[in-house]
């Protein structure tokens, strides 16, 4: 079974809005979630790569979408969206980000799913739900990661992914919503992480045609 090769991935573009983004050959998988999440963090460990997504003590420093792909696979690519909901940065610039997400996950065509960052301790904020409503209005396969899973004892973390994943079956979107526990720390999770992307990234091979007699 083929399988991408995370940690080959490689810087491609920065663009400032859906105009300036590559063009849409092949498959993407989207990286989103508040500035203080760990996003670029969990990034950074699924590729082996502790400075392919720019990590900032100053949250909501990355305003770009920004573009990954692998030299053996190179019409896949992972994109870092822009950070929400935390930084302190003036109004006009989130409503400018806000904008700029919608019109991303509404309009990109090549996007195959949406990886949502979350911190464990703080999940299911407000913009993550509308995230999650956006993604699942365009009928968009979502992952929740769950992110600094190493900040709790094992048995709050579990029970953290049980209450999430049951949020989503009560919501009746857990046909499109799915959710694990990831420690960039402790190097957790990140298998489980490759084969979502995978399964997202690479192309679907049909049903074999019947043998007719």
């Amino acid at each position: 079974m083929a399988k991408i090769h995370f940690r080959t991935a490689q810087f491609l573009i920065s663009a400032p809005s859906i105009r300036q983004c590559p063009t849409e050959e092949g498959t993407e998988v989207a990286f989103a979630g508040r500035s203080n999440a760990g996003k670029s963090s969990a990034i950074n460990t699924l590729t082996g790569n502790g400075k392919l997504a720019r990590t900032s003590k100053t949250p909501g420093r990355t305003q770009l979408i920004n573009f990954f792909n692998f030299p053996a696979a190179p019409d896949q690519r992972i994109v870092d969206l822009p950070g929400y909901g935390y930084a302190k940065v003036p109004m006009a610039v989130k409503k400018k980000w806000q904008a700029d997400l919608s019109e991303y996950l509404q309009q990109r065509d090549a996007l195959r799913g949406l990886v949502i960052v979350m911190d464990i301790r703080h999940p299911l904020q407000d913009f993550d739900t509308m995230m999650i409503n956006w993604a699942i209005e365009g009928e968009m396969p979502v992952h929740l990661l769950l992110t600094k899973a190493d900040k709790l004892k094992p048995g709050a973390a579990k029970s953290t992914l049980l209450a999430v994943q049951k949020h989503m079956r009560d919501a009746q979107v857990d046909d499109l919503v799915s959710a694990q526990m990831f420690s960039a720390l402790k190097k957790q999770g990140i298998n489980q992480l490759e084969d979502v992307l995978n399964g997202w990234l690479l192309p679907q091979h049909d049903e074999p045609e019947a043998v007719q007699e």
